[in-house]
């Protein structure tokens, strides 16, 4: 009996020593080698890309030319290449208008004739429900054939805002600064619809008023089509097309 509570005894001595120095290192090497906590920084907020200059370059072969309701060619085809840069919303435009057979009251025969050239400036913004907008052109007039008297420059101011709803509203104010000194109001709509994915029709109308602030250029007219002493103050000119546009390329 004394053997055994000896044995007793000294088995507990043992257990007590393991508790003492062989658990507290375990649990201190298994904290050791525990991973290491990680810890991760938020993600960094993407930069938006950087805007890029854009270019673009077209050449339009037309029937006639009209601007404003003035009859500008006659049975004659027109080729009109424009050529535009853009950045961050400034734009720089050049236009010309080529008159393959200028009409000649005579029914005179002439060649070909580049009888204009326009440089248009300007700049652009979308803010919220508005798109606004501003700039300069400068027209540069040539004769309409070689025996016509030429025609004076002409440079305007423009302002625009647009609506970004449906039939896109928009209203242009032009204002000559040179020679055909008038106020020129031009009120548009217009709709895309998309046909297919590389085909849509685009229908849109236009009309117009125009305030004259120079007689001479803009007379108001009488009853048998003869100007007057005063200036136009009036409804100018409507517009309204219908044109196939290609999905694949931006428009403007």
């Amino acid at each position: 009996m004394k053997r055994n509570s000896s044995l007793r005894k000294l088995f507990a001595v043992g257990l007590l020593a393991f508790t003492l120095l062989v658990v507290p290192g375990s649990q201190l090497r298994a904290e050791e080698i525990k991973a290491p906590t990680v810890h991760k920084e938020p993600a960094s907020v993407s930069a938006e890309p950087e805007e890029k200059p854009t270019g673009d370059f077209t050449v339009t072969a037309m029937s006639q030319y009209f601007w404003r309701g003035y009859e500008l060619s006659r049975n004659s085809i027109v080729i009109q290449p424009s050529m535009t840069l853009g950045y961050k919303g400034f734009s720089a435009n050049i236009w010309g208008n080529l008159d393959t057979k200028p009409y000649s009251p005579a029914a005179a025969s002439y060649s070909g004739t580049w009888n204009e050239t326009d440089l248009t400036l300007s700049y652009s913004k979308t803010l919220g429900l508005f798109n606004v907008g501003g700039g300069y052109i400068y027209y540069s007039l040539a004769s309409l054939n070689k025996d016509a008297a030429d025609r004076d420059d002409s440079q305007e101011l423009f302002a625009t805002v647009s609506l970004n709803i449906l039939l896109s509203p928009t209203l242009t104010l032009y204002k000559e600064i040179d020679h055909y000194r008038n106020w020129y109001f031009l009120l548009g709509v217009s709709h895309v619809f998309e046909l297919n994915k590389m085909v849509s029709l685009k229908l849109a109308a236009t009309a117009s008023y125009l305030l004259s602030t120079d007689a001479e250029k803009y007379p108001k007219f009488d009853g048998n089509a003869l100007p007057t002493t005063d200036k136009f103050s009036n409804f100018h000119d409507g517009n309204g097309i219908g044109e196939p546009t290609d999905q694949r390329r931006p428009t403007g």
